[in-house]
């Protein structure tokens, strides 16, 4: 058997490519990818060939937010049947390290990840026609629920575990700044927590766009409107909880800025070393907290996207054919004109 993969060999060097096939082992599956999207971690690898220390080392299949259909069964798998629709967890932390064994499972010193370059060899991704994964990794997609919708279960994920971290949302002020796939997702849940008042910022109007239909109160283009944050900060601030999806040092101001006393900054976003007003933070007692991907997560994003709790299609601005893979790249780092770009294997 063989398959198609979205392979890549280095910066701006992506290629799909055709691989030999091998039947899924004991424990695994055989799926059929139906949708596969692109995030903010595959166009780094793309556009730059890595981000921070990690480097793209040698060829890597992109990709780890997917679901298709389950094609075949390796030996000993229950729970699964051939033409179950499924969204896949790339997220395979060891269980026996010292963090596993703390129920920390996103901090695994041995984290297999699917579609990371982090260590050697990297470990492959999901931008394929078929790939063997582990039957634990499969979560069933219900009936009336689009494999679009259902790729989008990852992003979704980092989400919820970011959502954990804030606190109860009920009746609370939130500020969302930057309006990605991750910022939209934020929102949705904020307001799906019964925020009072969700404020989403972007310098672009087409993620601001899909900010309002996924629950935000007021959208805010801070490129064209710098100075309408201001109000927000005067007596010591407005919001309870900030979730910082853009990673630049004038939105981390900013958060801290609008923050009142003791309110929450979810630092969501990840870059390399910023500024921030230390002294804000001090003078304020603001609580800042970090958010490492998800592990449990993924089984609540995959239910909540089939009772659709959230909404996912509207983060969905554009989906092109595996042979388009470099169009589909270009439109993706293309922030004016996409939120979530994703792949189809149709």
């Amino acid at each position: 058997m063989e398959t198609r993969v979205c392979r890549l060999h280095g910066q701006k060097d992506l290629h799909v490519e055709t691989l030999p096939l091998a039947a899924p082992e004991a424990g695994y599956v055989l799926v059929a990818i139906g949708a596969g999207g692109i995030c903010g971690s595959d166009l780094h690898y793309y556009q730059d060939g890595g981000f921070g220390p990690i480097r793209v080392r040698e060829p890597i299949i992109l990709g780890h937010e997917a679901a298709g259909t389950v094609v075949e069964l390796g030996p000993d798998v229950t729970g699964l049947a051939v033409g179950d629709r499924v969204a896949i967890s790339p997220s395979h932390p060891c269980g026996y390290c010292k963090y596993c064994d703390q129920g920390l499972p996103n901090h695994c010193l041995n984290m297999r990840f699917l579609g990371s370059a982090m260590r050697m060899p990297h470990e492959n991704g999901l931008f394929r026609d078929r790939v063997a994964v582990k039957a634990g990794q499969c979560f069933k997609v219900a009936e009336g629920v689009s494999i679009g919708e259902a790729a989008c279960s990852e992003p979704l994920s980092v989400c919820l575990h970011a959502r954990s971290l804030a606190g109860d949302l009920a009746g609370r002020k939130v500020l969302v700044t930057g309006s990605g796939p991750i910022g939209a997702l934020c929102t949705a849940l904020a307001a799906e927590a019964g925020a009072a008042e969700i404020v989403v910022t972007d310098l672009q109007d087409v993620p601001l766009a899909v900010a309002g239909k996924m629950g935000a109160n007021r959208t805010i283009n801070v490129a064209r409107d710098p100075d309408a944050l201001a109000g927000y900060a005067a007596d010591k601030g407005h919001f309870d909880v900030c979730f910082e999806c853009t990673a630049v040092a004038p939105a981390i101001r900013s958060a801290i800025e609008t923050l009142h006393p003791l309110g929450t900054l979810v630092q969501v976003g990840v870059a390399g070393d910023v500024t921030v007003p230390l002294n804000l933070i001090v003078a304020k007692e603001i609580v800042v907290k970090g958010t490492h991907r998800f592990h449990p997560e993924f089984a609540v994003a995959v239910d909540m996207i089939n009772r659709r709790a959230v909404d996912v299609r509207p983060i969905i601005t554009q989906t092109y054919p595996l042979e388009e893979a470099l169009a589909a790249f270009e439109i993706a780092g293309d922030r004016s004109a996409s939120v979530k770009v994703q792949l189809s294997f149709a």
